[in-house]
């Protein structure tokens, strides 16, 4: 999920509708992944499919898939070209069953009487002579059977169709996106390049980025496939990142997408809760945000220290920066230390700012600035999942992060997280869990704001789609999208050391006050001092503390 500028959001995708729309061609021949499927010449008239694989511009006005048919008939006898003898020197039979030849026609040969039969008796009789016709049309191109059998046989062997194939093309979902999408997926993950060319062109009709809610997220869906399938994902990913638009119209985007949904402020609030609950009568504290983004989740904290009876605590901030967020700030995080130090001033809270201008994978204990006799408080809102785990190399940083935090003893952990398996699950139940989750997102924003709206369109474009790109076109370390559900970042922080610090009624009230200005279709629940926020009965992000 996206950075906003008080919230973490995603890498955005790039400013794609002013560029020339990238071409992916693609095919089974893994020695030419860039070549579309090239049918061999047949000689019969057969459609030769070549298919130009266009990525969405993403844009409203984005081209389609384009599909161009050219047919091809060789006559010649060069070509192999199989042909029935010309009728000149073929003989023809007579319904008697007596060849007759040209020569025949004239011969001397006599009738029933005795007299000649000359050439012109032939045609005396309307029922002789078409049944002749008949014959003749016969000898040249076969009977109506043999002409479909053949035709039949040459599209068989032009295409290679195995009997399976002609089952799967006739089973194939029609008119629904949701089990097409899937479909395909599949067809992807099997290399089945038959399905794949049936599939990709009707997805291209039935989605576009300023429909429904389905059809928006199949979009940019259909465009990690074809992503996937050009080998290009990482390369995609990459090219988006550099195509952003500017710092000012990123930040704009992310503000819409804080605003539009609940989620982001569900995380901020819940995580400062836990935060102040673990903190309360310390002198010093010290904060570990391990994604500070643009700094805003602490404004609020920052407000209620300031009203403590008695005074406010001496309060230090570390935060770890990201390439995304610095962009968008149009700036390095000596920006987001200038601002919080300025709020802090404003709400007379003594205040000190530490830059660890790195990746969180990269931290060491080192860069923290642990000062004894501080109250640490470490922080990861919807940024665990970035940090790769034992699946992607076995430096395991997902792990070792979580054991350096616990070595610091920290009084609160603070953990906010999207409640997806997308981590380790193989590549089509990867597939259908993004489309599952992402369409309860995309839901929830319809209500917010209108479907032709461009701040919407391009809100979903950067803050959303390529992170959706990631999770379908990237593998290995390139995929940087690795979600896991609560279950299992509850294991990986119980072997770290930690146990669970229910988050208090207080926070539970706070969370669903902030709830009433939004549609009932949000959903809180409460399990074990843990808070899942959702879309109907789909949870979606999920908060917890650890000590």
């Amino acid at each position: 999920m996206a950075d906003t500028p008080t919230s973490r959001m995603v890498h955005p995708f790039g400013n794609v509708p002013r560029q020339t729309p990238k071409q992916f061609l693609y095919s089974g021949n893994t020695q030419h992944l860039c070549h579309p499927y090239q049918s061999a010449s047949d000689t019969h008239v057969v459609p030769q499919h070549h298919y130009t694989m266009k990525s969405h511009s993403l844009d409203a006005g984005s081209e389609e898939y384009e599909t161009h048919k050219q047919y091809t008939l060789d006559s010649s006898a060069a070509s192999g070209c199989s042909r029935h003898d010309s009728p000149s020197s073929q003989s023809i039979h007579t319904g008697s069953g007596s060849p007759l030849s040209h020569e025949d026609s004239h011969s001397g040969s006599t009738n029933g009487n005795g007299s000649p039969v000359s050439a012109s008796c032939v045609t005396e009789d309307p029922t002789d002579l078409k049944q002749k016709l008949k014959d003749l049309e016969a000898v040249m191109l076969g009977t109506d059977s043999e002409i479909v059998d053949s035709l039949e046989i040459s599209v068989a062997n032009q295409l290679s169709l195995e009997p399976e194939k002609w089952v799967h093309m006739m089973s194939m979902p029609k008119g629904n996106l949701k089990e097409l999408l899937i479909a395909c997926a599949r067809a992807v993950e099997h290399s089945n390049t038959f399905a794949i060319d049936l599939m990709i062109p009707e997805l291209r009709k039935m989605v576009s980025v300023s429909g429904e809610p389905l059809e928006r997220l199949g979009a940019y869906m259909v465009e990690g496939l074809v992503a996937r399938l050009a080998s290009s994902g990482n390369s995609i990913y990459k090219a988006l990142k550099c195509k952003e638009p500017k710092s000012s119209d990123l930040l704009s985007y992310m503000h819409f997408l804080y605003e539009a949904c609940p989620y982001f402020k569900f995380g901020y609030m819940s995580a400062n809760g836990a935060i102040a609950e673990a903190v309360k009568g310390e002198d010093r504290i010290h904060i570990i945000d391990f994604h500070i983004a643009q700094g805003a989740q602490w404004i609020s904290l920052l407000q209620a220290l300031a009203a403590r009876p008695g005074g406010p605590p001496f309060v230090r901030i570390t935060g770890i920066d990201d390439s995304v967020s610095a962009y968008a700030r149009g700036g390095g995080l000596e920006l987001v230390g200038r601002r919080l130090s300025h709020i802090a001033g404003l709400y007379k809270v003594p205040f000190q700012f530490n830059a660890v201008a790195i990746s969180g994978s990269e931290v060491e204990e080192g860069h923290l600035g642990i000062v004894p006799g501080e109250a640490v408080a470490v922080n990861f809102t919807l940024e665990l999942h970035h940090i790769p785990d034992e699946t992607v190399s076995t430096a395991n940083h997902r792990d070792r992060i979580l054991r350096l935090v616990k070595g610091l003893s920290p009084k609160v952990l603070t953990l906010v997280e999207q409640e997806s398996n997308t981590n380790t699950a193989p590549f089509a139940q990867r597939f259908a869990e993004t489309l599952d989750y992402y369409t309860a997102i995309f839901e929830s924003i319809d209500l917010a704001l209108p479907r032709e709206d461009r701040e919407r369109i391009n809100m979903e474009q950067h803050c959303l789609a390529r992170e959706i790109v990631n999770l379908v076109a990237c593998e290995g370390e390139e995929r940087v999208e690795r979600h896991e559900v609560f279950g299992k970042w509850k294991a990986r922080l119980m072997m770290a050391g930690f146990r669970p610090s229910p988050l208090s009624a207080l926070v539970n009230a706070t969370i669903k006050t902030l709830l009433q200005s939004y549609s009932p279709d949000y959903k809180l629940a409460e399990r074990d001092g843990v808070l899942y926020l959702g879309w109907k009965n789909r949870p979606l992000v999920v908060s917890s503390a650890w000590h």
